[in-house]
C-alpha cells in the first residue's frame, strides 16, 4: 500500500459510489483528506464512517453543491484559506438526469455538474497545485465518451434535442477534452493530470431520477461491477509510481486505453477550454483576487 502521509488529497462526489471508494481507499494510506459534499448530514455520517474504517482522522469536509459555480468559488476559496498544500485532486462527482434540467447559472445540469464546476475548481485550485510537490489531477470520465463525436458548441444546452444518455456523453467528452488540453499547459510544471474510465459500476449515479432510480437502476447494478472495483483505476492514478510524470492520457482497468480521436483533437479541445473559460471568467476573476 503506497504511503500518503502528510500528502493532502481533495476528492468530488465522495459520499457515495466510486468517490466514496476511492475516498476510503485514500484515508486508508493515510492522506489528509477534503471530501466536497453538498448534503452536510449526509457528508458528516460519511466522514464519520472513513474515519471509524480507516483509523485516518484527518478527514474534512467542504460544503458545497457543483451545480451553482459560486458555490464551486466557495469550495475552492475555504479550502484555499486553510493554506494546505495538494498533491492530490480527485474530480469524481456526477450526475445523470433522465430529464433536462437548468442550473442556478442558466445551464444544463450534467454539462455544469460533470465538466464545467470541475473546470473551474481545477483553475481555482491550479496555483496550490502548481506549489505542491508532484501534484496530480485525476479527472473521472467514461467509455460513454465513444458514444457522441463532437461537442455541441452550437448549443451547450441543449434546448433541443435532448436525451439523457447523449447528454451525458457529451459530458464525459468534455471530460476527456478537458484533460488533454489541460495536460498541454502543464508541461512545464509538476502537475500532471489524466482521465480514467472506470468502467461499468453499479453505483447511485441517477437515483434521483424517478422510476429509473427506484427500479431499473437497482436492477442494472445486479449485472455491474462494485464501486470499489471501479476505483481501482482512480486510486492507481493519484498514487501509483508507475504513472508517475505521465499526463494527457486515458486509463482504464489500470492500463492506458486510448481514448476515440475526437476526443483528443486539438482544436476542440482548445475551443471547449475557451469557451469553459469564458462561462467561468466572472468567478476565476473574482477570486484571483481573493487569494
Amino acid at each position: 500500500m503506497v504511503d500518503l502521509k502528510n500528502k493532502v488529497a481533495l476528492v468530488t462526489g465522495a459520499t457515495s459510489g466510486i468517490g466514496l471508494a476511492s475516498a476510503t481507499s485514500l484515508a486508508q494510506m493515510g492522506a489528509e483528506l477534503y471530501l466536497v459534499g453538498r448534503n452536510a448530514q449526509k457528508a458528516e455520517k460519511v466522514i464519520q464512517n472513513i474515519k471509524l474504517e480507516t483509523g485516518n482522522k484527518n478527514i474534512h469536509l467542504l460544503l458545497g453543491d457543483l451545480s451553482s459555480l459560486t458555490e464551486v468559488d466557495i469550495i475552492a476559496q475555504t479550502f484555499l484559506s486553510y493554506n494546505k498544500p495538494l498533491h492530490i485532486l480527485l474530480n469524481n462527482a456526477g450526475v445523470y438526469n433522465t430529464k433536462r434540467k437548468i442550473t442556478v447559472d442558466g445551464y444544463e445540469e450534467m454539462f455544469t455538474v460533470n465538466h464545467l464546476s470541475h473546470f473551474l475548481l481545477t483553475n481555482l485550485l491550479l496555483e496550490r497545485l502548481k506549489s505542491s510537490d508532484s501534484a496530480r489531477i485525476v479527472n473521472v470520465a467514461s467509455g460513454a465518451h465513444m458514444l457522441i463525436k463532437r461537442m455541441n458548441f452550437e448549443d451547450l444546452n441543449f434546448d433541443s434535442g435532448f436525451k439523457s444518455l447523449k447528454v451525458y456523453s457529451h459530458s464525459k467528452l468534455a471530460n476527456i477534452l478537458f484533460t488533454y488540453e489541460l495536460a498541454k499547459k502543464l508541461e512545464k510544471s509538476n502537475v500532471t493530470v489524466n482521465s480514467v474510465d472506470p468502467g461499468e459500476v453499479g453505483t447511485s449515479l441517477g437515483s434521483q431520477n424517478g422510476l429509473f432510480g427506484k427500479i431499473i437502476l437497482p436492477l442494472m447494478k445486479l449485472f455491474l461491477q462494485s464501486p470499489a472495483k471501479g476505483a481501482k483505476t482512480s486510486i492507481y492514478m493519484c498514487t501509483s509510481k508507475e504513472v508517475e510524470g505521465v499526463s494527457g492520457r486515458n486509463f482504464r482497468n489500470c492500463k492506458e486505453k486510448k481514448p476515440k480521436p475526437w476526443a483528443t483533437n486539438e482544436e476542440t479541445a482548445k475551443k471547449l477550454w475557451d469557451i469553459s473559460e469564458r462561462l467561468v471568467q466572472t468567478k476565476i476573476k473574482r477570486s484571483d483576487k481573493n487569494v
